[in-house]
């Protein structure tokens, strides 16, 4: 049976405003969800990237989210990234607009002025990056005694960056009887520990991506040699078109981008080491269609949507299933078909076999075949690309230490690099050998 929003007990003003974006029919984890989110209750919702999960809790927000007093929001959303805090308040605007609700996002990267100023006037509907606001908090510009519904999404994102503590620290300074909603692909380990003490009696729901949305991707694991990655690398680029490319470290996405642009294959290169105006710039070149790649570390795999994306490219294979799922999700959206291909050296062939089999995936490591991939698409290779800053050598030198596992602050940016210090007894441990010491 296909129901309408208004059979969800959709307000009528807030289903006439997603008509109006040519949004008719609920997707299954709305079906599921936004009905008892309505009621008040407090919710576990898991589906993937790009289910729709915006729009169901965006609803239970807006509908029941009464008007704040300045400094004193009465709804809060936490997301991992600040793309995505970005994203969620793009989608939630215009039914915000039909209630005359007030929403903003605050998040790390960009100046404070902006953002206070905002929270001093008045916002209803807080999206935020924990970081950013357990600062504004500090600073007393915002206070979260007035929430009264609090939701929690890519809660397994937020484990994997290190901000469930930061979490806990603000729903702590939220009312007990607030309602909570939780959003996530995956719901284990310490997102469950988050789900059992901050959720009173949540009713659970479990989607798919409706079929609709998703298109036909192919997998493809290649077994290709270091040194060979790059050159494989841009023919799968002029084959398939518009790519998003995957790497472990931020250095490694620096460097790789300037291969490519050296190539004369324009890449946009996207991390959080990079300024928000910078990543603002990259993702924007990349959607224009002005610059055919975008090389990115795993805090692109969420919070960026982009359609048309013909090929993600793991080029550094992915640390867990999590990260594969959202990664690949960037392709086969909005029923397109998509490819993803990982690049696998000798050293990864073992983890990567271990993957495929968490993932049940029929896929099989084998030498490269670029006619699986298709007919050779033009790409259009723009004079003016998107500079490449290089990343410090101090930073270069912890990213390659880290492995791709470097903690992260709240916003989202690394924590302080090993400096001087750090390199000065290295020295000193090298002298000492040197002279018998």
């Amino acid at each position: 049976m296909q129901f309408s929003f208004t059979d969800l007990g959709v307000p009528a003003d807030l289903a006439a405003v997603l008509t109006r974006q040519g949004i008719e029919a609920p997707f299954p984890i709305q079906t599921a969800t936004v009905p008892d989110a309505l009621q008040g209750l407090d919710v576990i919702g898991k589906a993937p990237t790009g289910s729709g999960k915006t729009i169901a809790f965006g609803l239970a927000a807006v509908a029941q989210a009464p008007a704040a007093k300045p400094k004193r929001p009465t709804a809060l959303i936490l997301a991992p990234t600040r793309e995505l805090a970005d994203q969620i308040t793009r989608a939630i605007e215009p039914l915000a607009a039909a209630r005359g609700r007030r929403v903003a996002a605050v998040y790390g990267g960009v100046g404070y002025g902006a953002q206070t100023n905002a929270v001093r006037r008045g916002v209803d509907i807080l999206v935020a990056c924990p970081g950013r606001l357990e600062d504004l908090i500090d600073k007393n510009e915002v206070g979260l005694e007035d929430v009264r519904i609090a939701v929690l999404d890519e809660a397994d994102r937020m484990a994997d960056m290190g901000f469930l503590p930061a979490v806990r620290r603000l729903l702590d300074q939220t009312p007990e009887d607030r309602q909570t909603l939780l959003f996530s692909a995956t719901l284990d380990g310490e997102v469950e520990k988050v789900a059992r003490a901050y959720q009173r009696d949540p009713v659970r729901h479990e989607a798919k991506a409706e079929a609709r949305s998703v298109g036909d991707v192919r997998t493809f694991v290649w077994k290709v040699k270091q040194e060979a990655r790059v050159d494989l690398l841009i023919d799968i680029v002029l084959r398939t078109g518009t790519v998003i490319v995957f790497c472990r470290t931020r250095h490694g996405v620096d460097r790789l981008a300037k291969k490519l642009n050296a190539a004369g294959v324009g890449a946009a290169n996207l991390h959080g080491g990079r300024a928000q105006n910078q990543r603002d710039r990259a993702l924007a070149a990349f959607t224009s269609g002005r610059l055919p790649v975008l090389v990115a570390t795993d805090v692109a795999a969420r919070g960026i949507h982009v359609d048309q994306v013909a090929c993600v490219v793991h080029f550094d294979p992915p640390a867990d299933k999590a990260d594969w799922v959202h990664r690949s999700g960037r392709t086969g959206r909005a029923g397109e078909d998509g490819i993803v291909v990982c690049l696998v050296g000798k050293q990864d062939e073992h983890p990567v076999r271990k993957l495929l089999d968490q993932l049940k995936s029929d896929a099989q490591l084998t030498a490269p075949d670029l006619e699986l991939l298709g007919d050779v698409k033009p790409v259009r290779v723009d004079a003016k690309r998107e500079p490449v800053a290089e990343a410090p050598k101090a930073e270069r030198e912890w990213d390659r230490h880290q492995q791709g596992k470097r903690p992260v602050h709240t916003d989202g940016a690394p924590k302080a690099k090993p400096g001087k210090h750090a390199a000065a007894k290295a020295r000193h441990r090298r002298r000492k050998r040197k002279v018998g010491a």
